[in-house]
């Protein structure tokens, strides 16, 4: 049994496939168009996104340092590493000095039909403000210009308008706004333009939310650790804004880094300067006193004292002075930290450069910076109060007590060394108890006098040390690729928009094409036929494209046309059926009603008559006749009067205007149409014409709605059943078959009608008269495929 949808069980048919696509170039060409025209719009009116982009590389030498071999500096210790640089370009608080100096306080815009621009530091006017309600922050305000002098402005799209002088302020929303305009000609002729129709409004941002508009955009990632670049880029709509942004936070960060690091020696040079004068004071003292007992006791120098004793006291005197230069490092650290809350990285980094805690304490602060930086980027997303950020600082107090510990721990051991000196330099001196007076003293003085002078040398040099570092600090971050603002927007993509719409489409295209595939059941081809049924195929007839004539009857109007050649090739194909003598009877039946049976009938008896063979057509189809209407004839009798009585064949037959072919209508439509047909009548009648003609064709009911007409189908000698190709469902064949199969009819025959000469070649060939062509192309023929605007014939 042959299933409605067979297609998709059967195997693939390229050929059928092949022939739906043809049928729906439309439908693919419209989705192409639909798809370009959608991808233009897009292109068109979507907002661009512009991105910029700058590559920073970080260099932590400091080229003075390097040359004189100092080991001073906040950097000596490479603890700013590279993750260190990047979180301090992500932080809150350097992106608001950054942004603090870019013209971003006002947003300029343009709004068109179906875009809105970005005029950025290219709008043709300027405002300045003075805030005093700031629910003025965020909002529209539109700006019309009527001419140089005279505006309009109000708040939103659906304020009220307040005309003003743009020479004065104005008030709004309890806020003063005066507007400069610097490009009145090009403002008025954007806006009054009637194609663009574009309105000018700006924005006026809150100081403190502007950081948190942009630094989402901003994306700062490393791209070489080994060559230490670091790349910083932003999207924004505004081309020039972005690379503004780039550029300024590259720009921002090497003077934010000479900063911190001028800051750090800055402290350690007050610290120096500040222990200077105290030692310089003590000094100068010692050498007064040292100079009066000279004078006094007439001392010219210390040459009576033991060299030992000297050289022992020089010793102990230099690390006196280590001792209390050590002091003074640990003072110092226990006043940064107990300065504030959070430790003072940079300050303790600094004091410690080049002393023997440095590699003590480094990695104490070092755990402390990086939970301070941690802490910062929590509080970026989240309130003091979150567990996490009070977490944090718990581990970040913990940190600080350990680096208290330490501290302690190292002033202890200092005092210890201290005082083990002390007794050392006391030892020392009882040896020489018994040396005179004098002599002591001197030697005491002379003792002080050289703690104080090895102190304050030790003291230059360091103020020394750290000036050339300080001086050092310049270009050393190098900017390796500068931001240009872009000419081509990263979105919407043109090419790769258009790309991805065309491919859509095509895959549309061919969705559509595998559906109408799996879905397809109609019949189109005589190789359908040849699939699903027994029949043999007669031939096919083409799609008849120009007006049809009252009388259905076309192929003696031009022998030589495609169709007249057609219904000749069919009459050829009849032969091998059937080849015996005598008169035939052919019986044309279908389906359903307009298939193209009685079509067929009417040009199949014309174009037999046309070789010399006597014709006549029976309308049986009594219930729905169209004999009459093909032949353009009265309907008043026929063959309904004649079976049953009333009427006989010389009074219903007609002539039509092709020799040797006449017809009989069906007649008045009879209440009992099938028990005429079957009845003994129609034999007897069938009879008598075989003695007048040649062919006897008979125009049967279709079968697929009622069965009369197969009693004549059974006596007929060539049974041609009539599909309409794209018109005729594949579930037809269930009628033919079940006939054929029924009715023991094994001399069926089939003719595929309206076929459309679109796809020549699909499915011809098959059945009797293989081979057989349309050789003729006539100038009817021609004229036939142009006339588009004449109503088409359904069969």
């Amino acid at each position: 049994m042959i299933k409605k949808n067979s297609t998709i069980t059967e195997d693939f048919d390229l050929s059928l496939f092949l022939f739906i696509a043809t049928k729906s170039i439309k439908w693919c060409i419209l989705f192409i168009a639909t798809a370009i025209a959608t991808a233009y719009f897009v292109n068109r009116y979507s907002d661009e996104v512009y991105q910029s982009t700058s590559v920073l590389q970080i260099n932590d030498n400091n080229a003075a340092r390097d040359i004189l071999n100092i080991s001073a500096g906040p950097d000596a210790n490479g603890s700013n590493v590279l993750s260190g640089k990047i979180e301090l370009l992500r932080s809150r608080t350097f992106l608001i000095r950054v942004l603090d100096k870019l013209p971003l306080k006002v947003d300029y815009y343009a709004e068109a039909t179906f875009k809105t621009s970005d005029y950025y530091i290219h709008s043709p006017y300027k405002v300045e403000y003075k805030i005093n309600n700031p629910s003025i922050y965020g909002q529209r305000i539109y700006v019309y210009f009527i001419d140089a002098k005279n505006a309009e402005i109000k708040v939103g799209k659906d304020g009220a308008m307040q005309k003003f002088n743009i020479e004065k302020p104005i008030k709004i929303l309890g806020n003063e706004l005066k507007i400069n305009v610097t490009n009145i000609n090009s403002v008025l002729a954007s806006q009054n333009s009637t194609i663009s129709n574009v309105k000018l409004y700006f924005v006026l941002n809150n100081p403190e939310s502007i950081v948190d508009m942009y630094s989402s955009k901003i994306e700062i990632k490393l791209l070489n650790d080994n060559a230490k670049t670091i790349s910083i880029s932003i999207k924004d709509n505004n081309s020039t804004k972005t690379a503004d942004i780039v550029n300024q936070i590259a720009t921002e960060f090497n003077n934010y880094d000479i900063e911190k690091k001028a800051e750090s020696s800055q402290k350690v040079l007050g610290f120096i300067n500040d222990q200077l004068s105290t030692v310089f004071g003590e000094l100068k003292d010692s050498e007064s006193k040292m100079q009066n007992f000279k004078k006094t006791n007439k001392l010219t120098d210390n040459k009576e004292f033991s060299t030992t004793y000297l050289n022992r006291l020089n010793t102990l005197n230099e690390e006196a002075v280590q001792i209390d230069m050590e002091k003074s490092v640990l003072n110092e650290v226990e006043t940064s930290i107990n300065q504030s809350k959070y430790v003072d990285v940079y300050s303790l980094l600094t004091i410690l450069a080049g002393t023997p805690y440095e590699r003590i304490f480094s990695p104490v602060i070092t755990e402390i910076n990086n939970l301070l930086k941690l802490r910062e980027d929590y509080l970026y997303d989240a309130t003091p109060n979150n567990e996490v950020i009070i977490s944090t600082n718990k581990q970040i107090e913990s940190k600080r007590q350990l680096l208290i510990t330490h501290l302690k721990s190292m002033q202890s051991k200092i005092l210890a060394k201290e005082k083990n000196l002390n007794d050392k330099i006391t030892e020392s001196e009882s040896k020489f108890f018994n040396m005179p007076e004098k002599e002591i003293e001197y030697a005491r003085l002379m003792r002080v006098f050289s703690i104080s002078e090895k102190f304050y040398n030790q003291l230059l040099e360091k103020k020394a040390e750290y000036a050339i570092a300080n001086a050092g600090y310049v270009s050393q971050n190098e900017i390796l690729e500068k931001a240009n603002p872009s000419s081509q927007p990263i979105s919407p993509n043109k090419k790769t928009i258009f790309s991805v719409a065309i491919v859509i489409a095509i895959l549309v295209s061919l969705v559509v094409i595998f559906l109408r595939y799996l879905f397809h059941n109609s019949i189109t081809s005589t190789n359908d036929i040849l699939k699903y049924t027994d029949c043999s195929v007669l031939g096919i007839v083409p799609k008849y494209k120009k007006d049809i004539p009252v009388s259905q009857l076309i192929v003696n109007q031009n022998p030589k046309a495609t169709i007249s050649e057609a219904f000749r090739s069919i009459r050829t194909n009849l032969q091998f059926l059937s080849s015996a003598s005598g008169p035939k009877i052919i019986a044309v039946t279908s389906s359903v009603s307009g298939e193209g049976k009685t079509f067929v009938a009417i040009n199949l008896g014309g174009i037999i008559a046309f070789a010399g063979k006597k014709v006549i057509i029976l309308d049986l189809d009594m219930r729905k006749p169209k004999i009459h209407l093909g032949f353009n004839a009265d309907n008043s009798k026929g063959m309904s009067t004649i079976l049953i009585g009333k009427d006989n064949f010389e009074n219903s037959v007609h002539h039509s205007i092709q020799k040797n072919l006449d017809f009989i209508t069906a007649g008045p439509i009879p209440p009992n149409p099938s028990e005429l047909i079957i009845s003994p009548k129609m034999d007897e009648f069938l009879d008598f014409l075989k003695t007048i003609y040649d062919v006897i064709i008979v125009d049967n009911p279709p079968i697929g709605l009622v069965t009369d007409g197969v009693s004549i189908i059974k006596k007929s000698d060539y049974p041609i059943f009539i599909f309409r190709s794209n018109y005729s469902k594949r579930f037809f064949f269930e009628n033919i078959n079940n006939i054929m199969t029924e009715h023991h009819i094994e001399k069926m025959s089939a003719i595929l009608n309206g076929v459309d000469d679109i796809h020549p070649g699909y499915g011809y060939g098959y059945g009797y008269g293989y081979g057989y062509g349309y050789g003729y192309y006539d100038e009817d023929a021609k004229r036939d495929r142009k006339s588009s605007s004449k109503k088409k014939y359904k069969k």
